[in-house]
């Protein structure tokens, strides 16, 4: 995932404080994500429909390291994802965060000592973390999604690439009037309920999946395959079979015609493929959060990380040691996805869970 910066972003108010004053505790809202390979989280307060950051901490802990041949997360992973809660937990109490929601995925979904690692947790930092289901985790990368719906979409389809799974939904916004679309999604409290709509003549998710593909996953699955190329048309073949049925009650083709139809991809996949295509030397989120590409466009930065082999990624810039061994079975999937829904409208969307954490807290924190 990318660093976080200190600038203030036009589409989320998404950075750190800059002046020294310190928030009233009562004001801030945590939200902590633990996926597959990172954990993350960002500690805000509200400014109007949008929020300031005011914390934030992103480390890559591979929870998920070994969990595909073993079935459970392996002790050094354990350790290294603890001593990263650990500065969490910190950064909570100095805050005095009262407002907070600490949630786990996949890996912990996945693992058979899964609940177990949260007894553990919580025994030795103090964190309660929940382990959402693969539902609840699709309401809140559409959600997070909000700012980047554009007001002439009417079929939106939301992808988010984690590290041990993908999650996919069809949002209907063809009863919201076009300036209410953005906070529509924001405000969608249906638990991805399918063909239920959050309050009359809102958002509707018509159809919602979670792949158990995500980079890490994928990547293991096709690791004994030695040829980089070959590796990476294997990886895209079983995620598009994973996901050809989906949304098949779906027509979006007169959507796409008028051009109604849009996708938005979160991830560090998305935000790292836009980034080479923009040539950037270092990341940037203002200038790739919003953005969009074309397939052909993806395609392009695609065959590009082929050309450069293992070595040659892990010395580009925007992917590094970090990101150059999962970043082809992340635009693997990427692929399969474009194949089966071609569009020239992708939009890149530099947030996640922890964007739609917020979103959800505030909300009913208004409501209240």
């Amino acid at each position: 995932m990318p660093a976080e910066r200190s600038k203030k972003s036009n589409f989320c108010a998404q950075q750190h404080q800059s002046t020294n004053s310190k928030p009233n505790s009562d004001e801030l809202f945590a939200a902590l994500d633990l996926g597959t390979n990172s954990c993350r989280m960002l500690i805000a307060r509200p400014e109007g429909k949008e929020f300031v950051v005011v914390d934030a901490f992103s480390k890559p802990v591979h929870l998920g390291k070994g969990l595909e041949e073993h079935g459970t997360l392996s002790r050094a992973a354990i350790n290294r994802t603890i001593h990263a809660l650990h500065i969490c937990q910190k950064k909570l109490k100095n805050h005095g965060v009262k407002n907070a929601r600490l949630v786990a995925t996949e890996a912990c979904r996945r693992a058979r000592n899964g609940k177990m690692f949260i007894q553990l947790v919580k025994a030795r930092t103090g964190l309660q973390l929940e382990i959402i289901r693969p539902a609840e985790e699709v309401r809140l990368a559409v959600v997070s999604c909000a700012p980047h719906a554009a007001a002439e979409t009417e079929q939106l389809l939301v992808i988010d690439i984690g590290g041990g799974s993908t999650e996919l939904a069809w949002i209907d916004l063809t009863d919201v009037a076009p300036h209410e679309r953005s906070d529509a999604m924001r405000n969608l409290k249906v638990a991805c309920q399918k063909t239920n709509r959050s309050l009359p003549g809102g958002a509707q998710i018509i159809d919602w999946i979670s792949v158990p593909l995500g980079v890490a996953t994928l990547n293991d699955q096709f690791g004994d395959v030695d040829c980089d190329t070959a590796r990476f048309a294997l990886m895209s073949c079983a995620f598009e079979d994973a996901v050809s049925q989906f949304g098949r009650s779906v027509d979006f083709s007169n959507a796409l015609a008028r051009g109604a139809f849009q996708i938005i991809s979160t991830s560090g996949t998305v935000t790292t493929v836009a980034a080479s295509f923009k040539g950037l030397k270092r990341y940037e989120r203002d200038l790739i959060d919003g953005v969009s590409m074309s397939a052909d466009e993806v395609e392009q930065v695609t065959q590009e990380y082929l050309r450069l082999g293992m070595s040659g990624r892990r010395k580009a810039a925007c992917i590094g040691n970090d990101r150059c061994e999962l970043i082809m079975s992340g635009a693997a999937i990427l692929q399969g996805v474009l194949r089966v829904w071609p569009t020239d409208k992708l939009t890149v969307a530099d947030r996640g869970l922890r964007e739609g954490l917020l979103y959800s807290q505030m909300a009913e924190k208004r409501l209240s």
